[in-house]
């Protein structure tokens, strides 16, 4: 009996242990990051100060501070409920942002709303990101707090090497319970005899084709979503500069958004209507510009596209481009001393490693960038129905791209993503002609029966949208 007790005990122990794993899982505003991106960000501005669809989110606890926290989770998770019934800190906020009703997200647990606000009040005082990213820590502030899933490991370790233990007790105790009692048994296996029993062997290629199926799905959903990603381009565009500091339209570069599926990069002619009068950059002089004059083959020195460019040798190129190069650092520094002979060395360097590779032997020819957006071939998306007819801002999907010095992939662009934004936004239909024949809505929309039309409520949902 006393080992059936011993036995319930330690199992009782290994039960309780196993329930209180999920309070290792504390809120982190690295989980609020990507919910805020997953639930908020196609209303809410990211930088938490500024209005967008939505009101600034920084400071969210200090206007609610009159009421028990539970309230904001509340209003968080299904703002609605809130409101109907009359509390007043909703009602307020409600009728402040012209009663757009904001979709409710009932599955967020305490830990996730916790979560989000940690990461909208760093992100407010900006303790998070930034401050992160000095420290050494990784882009975005990325495991700031460590990772969960190494405590989930180490206890998983602890109970198969406890549960090994236990069975190696129980069977002894057993053995040792029927000799007492008389009878003939056989010694209790060995504890590798019991690893590579066949009852062992079984749960071990189970778990195996669970594990196996559980990380094929993850990757499948995964597929080609590389939220971000920020590849190196052949050339450092800043779009801080660009769009940032000179407020150059996305559009101008982009054109293709307004009028066609796809945004297109730019060609390098669209660089050259500004870059024929701005040749010396203002951040890295001639090194970077150099690489879009010798890839269309524009002559600085003489302010001329050369004639027979394409034949040109790598060796006469290079005298055209050292030449400007050395002439713009003499009419800096006074004379070309060994300091600009080697800026000419490296520059040179840079244009070859920039516009040659292994599938492009010659300097002549388009810049090869680097696509950092790139759905997969089952989404349809086109550009110039959400830019165009649905009036969306690029900073929506895109992040603000004019703080951006390298480009990266900002939303995750998911599926649910999607989805949301379309469940979540209002159609523009006033002075819009693309929505003309939607005469029921226009007709609710004058007579107040409604004051919002979704693009949920156009059909946005429908599979054939964007899986035709």
């Amino acid at each position: 009996m006393i080992y059936k007790f011993l036995l319930i005990r330690l199992s009782s122990a290994i039960l309780l242990l196993a329930l209180a794993t999920p309070a290792v899982a504390q809120p982190s505003p690295d989980i609020g990051k990507t919910l805020f991106r997953n639930y908020c960000a196609s209303c809410h501005n990211k930088n938490m100060r500024q209005a967008l669809t939505g009101p600034a989110l920084g400071g969210i606890e200090e206007r609610w501070a009159d009421y028990p926290i539970e309230d904001l989770y509340e209003w968080i998770r299904n703002s609605q409920a809130l409101i109907a019934a009359g509390h007043p800190r909703a009602v307020q906020v409600y009728n402040e942002n012209n009663k757009v009703l904001m979709q409710a997200f009932p599955n967020l647990t305490d830990e996730d709303v916790a979560s989000l606000l940690l990461y909208i009040n760093g992100v407010y005082d900006g303790t998070y990101g930034v401050s992160a990213t000095v420290a050494g820590e990784g882009v975005g502030g990325a495991d700031r707090q460590g990772s969960n899933e190494v405590y989930y490991y180490i206890i998983f370790g602890f109970l198969l090497v406890l549960a090994l233990v236990l069975a190696r007790i129980y069977n002894n105790l057993k053995y040792l319970a029927a000799v007492k009692e008389g009878l003939d048994v056989e010694a209790p296996p060995s504890i590798w005899a019991t690893l590579t029993s066949k009852g062992t062997i079984s749960m071990i290629i189970f778990a195996l084709v669970v594990f196996g199926g559980y990380t094929t799905v993850n990757n499948a959903i995964g597929l080609n979503r590389q939220q971000d990603y920020q590849p190196e381009q052949p050339i450092k565009f800043s779009h801080a500069t660009h769009a940032g500091l000179h407020q150059i339209d996305c559009q101008y570069c982009h054109d293709g958004a307004r009028r066609s599926k796809h945004s297109v990069i730019p060609a390098t002619n669209t660089c050259m209507n500004c870059h024929r009068a701005v040749k010396v950059g203002s951040e890295y002089g001639t090194g970077e510009l150099v690489k879009v004059f010798a890839s269309i083959g524009y002559d600085p020195s003489k302010d001329v596209y050369i004639e027979n460019y394409d034949e040109l040798s790598e060796d006469e190129i290079k005298q055209i481009y050292t030449t400007w190069i050395a002439n713009e650092y003499v009419a800096e520094h006074g004379q070309l001393d060994r300091r600009g002979e080697r800026t000419m060395d490296e520059q040179w360097d840079g244009i070859v490693n920039s516009l040659t590779s292994e599938t492009k032997s010659k300097i002549q020819g388009p810049i090869e960038w680097v696509r950092i957006h790139n759905l997969p071939d089952h989404a349809y998306f086109n550009h110039a129905q959400h830019v165009a007819v649905g009036k969306v801002e690029c900073q929506t999907c895109h992040g603000p791209v004019e703080e951006m010095e390298v480009v990266k992939q900002w939303s995750p662009l998911s599926m649910g993503w999607c989805i949301q934004c379309h469940r979540e936004t209002e159609v523009q239909f006033a002075g819009n002609p693309y929505y003309a024949s939607y005469e029921q809505y226009h007709e609710e929309l004058k007579a107040g029966t409604r004051d919002r039309v979704t693009v949920e409520e156009i059909g946005g949902l429908e599979c054939q949208k964007c899986h035709y």
